[in-house]
């Protein structure tokens, strides 16, 4: 198990490497730079606009600019934002927890909700129930990320205002909420992006599991739990659903890096301060150092959650056997 998670370990920091490279030079490459913008202002001359990049570091050769860069992140440095005036390692501290508090509930919620539904399918499989939940999530997993966020916008926020459509809490009167108060504003601007979230992973999951079900359905220890009396739905709820999780454990490590990305359409269409929309800002603005260190932690993400994957299939399941 060790040499397994020593060689997993190996190829993510390689691919981390990969990705973060070629992110750092294509947007070095890309036209134009931070100050392109930000120093656009009339009476802003050239001569401070060149000497701004050259405070920055700007004005070196790429490969320069990329080693010193490499140093600077091998201890813990990820460099100046120039949009926020800030570190870029205080930037992400900020952002990070409202990311993994959006991912996370959404990702706790589509399992749950996805593997219900998958055993409600399986129960009657080719029955009605079956056809119209296979309907409804074809048509969720079918529609873009930002277009099902502004419809769910649309409905929930100006249709019936039932919640508010953006940010992370009542700028005006949060601070001023009792504890309750505060808890219950923050919960009701949850709702919305949650519910995108998990509505886009349920529809993936459930299809998943539901043939994960069905490879199983035809078993012989399934034919014999029937046979000797059990129904069809308890023989799926009691064993099938249990031999049928390791698909739900493997998805279960990539969808936590793939409900991240899906966050940055999401939070911008929300305006939930997550890394998403931190990304979408950064990219606009040209920040060079925030852009990279974002796709830095994405490619983290991706890298740590298929490992965990891995390891979690390997232990689960008795057939594979890792040295």
């Amino acid at each position: 198990m060790r040499r397994f998670v020593a060689g997993r370990l190996a190829q993510a920091a390689i691919v981390v490497f990969l990705v973060t490279t070629v992110t750092f030079v294509l947007v070095h490459l890309a036209p134009g730079d931070p100050f392109a913008t930000a120093l656009a202002r009339p009476g802003i001359t050239e001569a401070l606009r060149q000497q701004q990049r050259e405070a920055f570091g700007l004005d070196r050769p790429l490969g320069e600019q990329y080693l010193r860069w490499i140093g600077n992140a091998a201890r813990g440095e990820l460099g100046w934002s120039i949009s926020f005036n800030r570190p870029v390692r205080d930037v992400i501290a900020d952002a990070l927890p409202r990311t993994l508090l959006l991912v996370g509930l959404s990702l706790a919620l589509s399992f749950a909700l996805g593997i219900v539904v998958a055993v409600l399918q399986t129960e009657r499989p080719g029955g009605r129930r079956d056809r119209w939940l296979g309907r409804i999530l074809l048509l969720l997993y079918s529609v873009p990320d930002f277009w099902l966020a502004l419809v769910v916008l649309l409905i929930f926020a100006y249709w019936l205002p039932i919640f508010p459509p953006s940010g992370i809490v009542d700028p005006v009167r949060h601070d001023y909420m009792s504890f309750s108060g505060r808890l219950l504003d923050r919960l009701s601007h949850l709702v919305l992006p949650v519910t995108t979230l998990t509505l886009l992973a349920t529809a993936a999951i459930s299809r998943h599991q539901r043939s994960a079900l069905m490879e199983v359905m035809p078993s012989d220890w399934m034919r014999t739990a029937i046979a000797k009396g059990m129904s069809h739905r308890r023989a799926v709820r009691r064993h099938a659903l249990r031999n049928a999780l390791l698909p739900a454990i493997t998805l279960a490590g990539l969808y936590l890096p793939a409900l991240a990305a899906g966050a940055l359409f999401v939070e911008k269409v929300y305006s939930w301060p997550g890394m998403g929309l931190l990304a979408a800002n950064a990219i606009v603005t040209r920040d060079y150092h925030l852009v990279t260190a974002a796709v830095l932690i994405s490619s983290i993400a991706v890298a740590l959650g298929a490992l965990l994957a891995d390891v979690a299939v390997a232990a689960a399941d008795p057939r594979i056997r890792v040295s």
